[in-house]
């Protein structure tokens, strides 16, 4: 399908020729984000605007047309929500990157949806203040894909995830109308809860344009802790052990062995000095600050002594905390060094952490393929990662078996197939067996009262029929 002539030109009327792109060797460069096996098209083209009026200006001529649109930020998403679609308009908003206001005395911040998570977060630091949703890719997602996905992070378990932090948004309606949501005060439960019904919708909804979000006061310097395990059940035990106590640690992350080996590769050094890699690895962290953090701490170290550690450290250091916690960040880069990788996303009940690893394990010895779990073991949302190589065939059927394995191993523990990374294109059947034939059809009704017309990421979450 070829893009009108009297399409293409009024979008370069709104956009301007920059903001219009139909080179297919650029456009190629959007077609999917980081999930491999999600299915993908070319898009028609790929439009760039600049502010809302753009925005809206856009949806109105596409509609108008029956182009679909399909919004995405830096294509960071794992699990192909924002891949292009034949014959649909991929809709890049990584120009509108302004932090329209940063309120201090309210304690909230406006920005529009291509800034950067890391850039936003230090400009809000630099006012004494806290962003506290903080994804593994945060140097180079952007706020408007975490808001499309609910993204979560480290800090979930005493955060929340992005939807705990977002105060109100400003979107564009399929009919190019835009809406306001939400507020700017503490409280406020005047009608539905609109804004929590965009957050977590991946573009199937509408297109958010602006976010009022909600910051923390800076928290205190961090006291780490890294704890040693020779099996993942006493890690599990640990993490029990620590919700029983009624500790709320700032991050609590687990690694499994093989994860720990990667690393250690990728890096060319121990972890925790000479001696054997340990089954399982987990790291907490205190912001409470001072004494308290430090009292955490040493209250979770000996929770996990207790488990049955085999190695338990506490410091204060911040350099030492920062490359423990590094560790914990650099996981999938370092299971690349041994193929393409694939990461699962699947919440379980957190004293069901070991039970899915230990599930996980399995999988990978049926099918073949290393599979390293690394994880918030403090909410219970773990990512198990799948090795291949992606050029074999067989690996390739062998990666999506396991992915789909893991998920079935979640859902059978009590668990749900997404914490914070969505659905997008490769969980839709998931989705549909996870809630149920009246929970779809409840979803579908959503769609069609506000996009009737199927102009929003078509094939995304879930089939229309």
């Amino acid at each position: 399908m070829e893009i009108s002539s009297d399409l293409l030109g009024d979008l370069q009327a709104v956009l301007g020729p920059d903001g219009v792109i139909l080179d297919p060797d650029v456009t190629s460069a959007y077609s999917r984000d980081m999930m491999p096996l999600a299915p993908s098209g070319r898009p028609l083209a790929v439009v760039m605007p600049v502010d809302t009026a753009q925005v809206s200006a856009v949806v109105r001529l596409c509609g108008a047309a029956g182009v679909p649109i399909v919004p995405r930020g830096a294509g960071s998403g794992l699990t192909g929500a924002a891949n292009a679609v034949d014959g649909a308009i991929t809709m890049v908003m990584t120009r509108m990157k302004a932090i329209l206001e940063i309120d201090e005395g309210n304690r909230l911040a406006v920005v529009q949806p291509g800034v950067v998570n890391l850039d936003f977060r230090r400009a809000v630091e630099a006012k004494g203040l806290f962003y506290a949703p903080d994804p593994s890719s945060y140097d180079w997602c952007t706020i408007g894909g975490n808001l499309s996905t609910n993204a979560g992070g480290l800090c979930c378990v005493k955060y929340g995830v992005t939807t705990d932090a977002v105060l109100g948004l400003e979107v564009v309606l399929a009919s190019g109308e835009i809406l306001r949501t939400g507020r700017r005060t503490v409280k406020g439960v005047a009608g539905y809860d609109l804004t929590k019904l965009f957050v977590g919708s991946e573009g199937t909804l509408c297109v958010i344009t602006e976010a009022t979000l909600a910051l923390r006061p800076t928290p205190a310097a961090p006291v780490t802790l890294v704890a040693a395990f020779g099996s993942p059940e006493d890690a599990g035990e640990a993490v029990s052990g620590a919700i029983r106590a009624g500790l709320v640690p700032s991050l609590l992350e687990i690694m499994d062995a093989t994860c720990i080996r990667a690393v250690e590769a990728k890096n060319g050094a121990k972890l925790l000095g000479d001696g054997e890699t340990p089954a399982a690895l987990l790291l907490g962290q205190s912001d409470s600050g001072g004494a308290l953090g430090r009292l955490e701490m040493e209250h979770l170290e000996r929770v996990c002594v207790d488990a049955g550690a085999t190695f338990a450290y506490v410091t204060d250091d911040l350099a030492e905390g920062r490359m423990l916690l590094q560790a914990r960040r650099d996981v999938l880069n370092s299971l690349e060094l041994y193929g393409t990788w694939l990461t699962d996303d699947v919440s379980v009940p957190r004293t069901a952490i070991a039970a899915l690893i230990s599930a996980c394990e399995k999988i990978s010895a049926q099918v073949g393929l290393t599979i390293g779990v690394v994880g918030h073991a403090g909410d219970g949302n773990m990512h198990p990662t799948i090795v291949y190589d992606a050029s074999d065939e067989a690996q390739t059927k062998a990666a999506e078996l396991a992915f789909g394995l893991m998920l079935d191993a979640g859902r059978a523990l009590g668990g749900t197939v997404t914490g914070e990374h969505g659905v997008g294109r490769i969980k839709q059947d998931f989705l549909a067996t996870e809630i149920g034939e009246i929970g779809i059809d409840v979803h579908r009704r959503i769609k069609n009262a506000l996009d009737p017309g199927g102009l929003f990421n078509p094939g995304s979450m879930f089939a229309m029929q």
